[in-house]
């Protein structure tokens, strides 16, 4: 980024004449401090749907609360230090992703290769991308998980969750 450059984040909305509209206070002021005729450079990025996205959460979440790790042996050099693993959703959600088959590979300081799931942000994953890793996701809750369901008890139990929240 330049020196003196101004970094924000806002909203537009398409209007009639195909110009962009401010969709929050934000956008709007900083639309009013440009002078006429000024350029400015912006970056666009189509949002998702974010009713989508707490969909795909809310999957997670309740896939997460039905996860029981089976019979996990500690290494001994853990159980020697008193370390007991717990289960944690941000490792569960990054297991999920790179089972589903969205991950790139990357070197450790040691030379060990570390699979990283990839970024489900909305500048960093289509829509249409984002729907094949929610099915993906469904196939590896079912395989791993929640194996007593079926695709569609799956589906209907997270469409529940969502008319509560």
């Amino acid at each position: 980024m330049a020196a003196g450059a101004i970094l924000i984040e806002a909203f537009f909305r398409k209007a009639v004449n195909n110009s962009l509209v401010p969709c929050d206070q934000d956008a709007a002021e900083f639309v009013r401090k440009l002078k006429l005729g000024e350029e400015t450079r912006v970056k666009i990025t189509k949002a998702r749907n974010i009713r989508f996205h707490r969909k795909y959460f809310a999957l997670l979440q309740y896939a997460f609360d039905c996860f029981e790790p089976e019979d996990v042996e500690i290494p001994q050099h853990l159980s020697v230090r008193g370390i007991v693993p717990e289960k944690n959703f941000e490792r569960f959600r990054k297991d999920l992703i790179i089972l589903a088959g969205y991950h790139h590979a990357t070197v450790r300081v040691n030379g060990d290769i570390q699979i990283e799931a990839d970024s489900i942000a909305f500048g960093n994953m289509s829509e249409d991308t984002f729907a094949e890793l929610y099915q993906k996701t469904i196939d590896v809750v079912l395989k791993y998980v929640l194996k007593n369901f079926t695709e569609e008890e799956l589906r209907v139990t997270v469409d529940g969750l969502l008319e509560f929240s």
